[in-house]
């Protein structure tokens, strides 16, 4: 299992709707809004690299109202 927080910067006063979009996606774990340079925090979750992938350019960067995602890769130190 792979997880990765995306990082999503949105349309002026659109974090509420674009937090609560995301949170119905298969492989989302968690959503929260937070302060500061990014609107929304994801924390997600798949089986592979790949599916995580699919996940993130297929779904997540089309809900409307993102501006710009950056994802970070969960690593187990």
């Amino acid at each position: 299992m792979v997880q990765a927080y995306i990082l999503i910067q949105t349309e002026v006063g659109r974090a509420r709707d674009v937090a609560g979009l995301i949170a119905d996606l298969a492989g989302v774990v968690r959503v929260d809004a937070v302060t500061g340079p990014y609107d929304v925090v994801v924390l997600t979750e798949a089986n592979s690299v790949d599916e995580l992938g699919k996940l993130i350019v297929s779904k997540v960067q089309l809900v409307p109202g993102i501006t710009r995602t950056l994802t970070c890769s969960v690593v187990r130190l």
